[in-house]
């Protein structure tokens, strides 16, 4: 699900033209099903682009995340991948609620060149050869991985930020979804947290024509080259990297993360 760096959520109660950010498909389906107590139809009434706008994507004959986030009433949910450097200095100012879903490096590579090569709204990847010297220098849509989660993994501490990480949703999504319940001050039955835990799941998303994006950006999006939601499994960079790729990027991993707390799980 989670296609780059790490993504964010965030419920802004007062701003009329500010929002609220959201992380990947799965986390916005999650966020979604909560605030409407499980009510599965409900959370069809839209699509996931115009139920959570994503703030700064715009195509061509698509509605601008940004209009579609300015016409939704307050309290609004809205996706964005920004690193914090360039979120709008009020989302802090409001004191904003910010989920963020980080996913290991090379899981978030492999999701992010195969995401590359089915939307023709974004660059050619080139070979994978080519994109994964790209990620490793920082070269791809919205800068470098490795500051964005580090960016975002440091702003915990002075903010309202629910950090999760894909390995821990893949591995317990009860738990993960009762975190964020309790983050979004929700209380869930658990009836109905069953009900969320199941309809997120990805073999039920992946049906779901209002969270599989084959609903919108019709012909931007080629799912015959590589479905939305391809696999969603932990690990899969074991299917792509080669030895020496491997242990290319292991050298430059240990390098870029020397100056953190964050770690990462590469498999389960």
């Amino acid at each position: 699900f989670q296609y780059w760096c790490g993504d964010l959520f965030l419920q802004a109660r007062k701003t009329p033209k500010h929002l609220t950010f959201s992380g990947t498909t799965w986390t916005q389906e999650i966020v979604d099903m909560i605030q409407h107590n499980g009510d599965t139809e409900k959370c069809k009434r839209e699509s996931t682009y115009k139920r959570h706008p994503f703030l700064e994507w715009f195509l061509a004959e698509q509605p601008a995340g940004l209009e579609l986030a300015e016409a939704m009433p307050s309290p609004r949910t809205i996706k964005t991948h920004l690193p914090t450097q360039l979120l709008p200095p009020s989302f802090w100012e409001q004191n904003c609620k910010i989920i963020y879903v980080a996913r290991n490096a090379k899981d978030n590579l492999v999701s992010y060149y195969h995401f590359h090569r089915m939307n023709k709204g974004l660059p050619d990847p080139g070979t994978w050869e080519e994109f994964v010297e790209k990620f490793m220098t920082g070269k791809v849509l919205w800068g470098s991985w490795y500051d964005h989660v580090k960016g975002w993994w440091k702003a915990k501490d002075k903010h309202r930020i629910l950090y999760l990480f894909y390995e821990d949703m893949k591995e317990n999504p009860k738990r993960e979804i009762q975190k964020i319940a309790k983050f979004l001050e929700k209380d869930l039955s658990q009836e109905v947290l069953n009900k969320i835990v199941h309809n997120t799941s990805f073999e039920v998303m992946k049906e779901n024509p209002m969270a599989n994006y084959t609903k919108d950006f019709q012909g931007i999006m080629d799912h015959s080259i590589s479905p939305f939601m391809r696999k969603g499994t932990v690990a899969d960079w074991k299917n792509h990297f080669t030895v020496a790729q491997n242990e290319k990027f292991d050298e430059d991993y240990k390098k870029k993360m020397s100056d953190t707390s964050l770690v990462f799980r590469m498999e389960l």
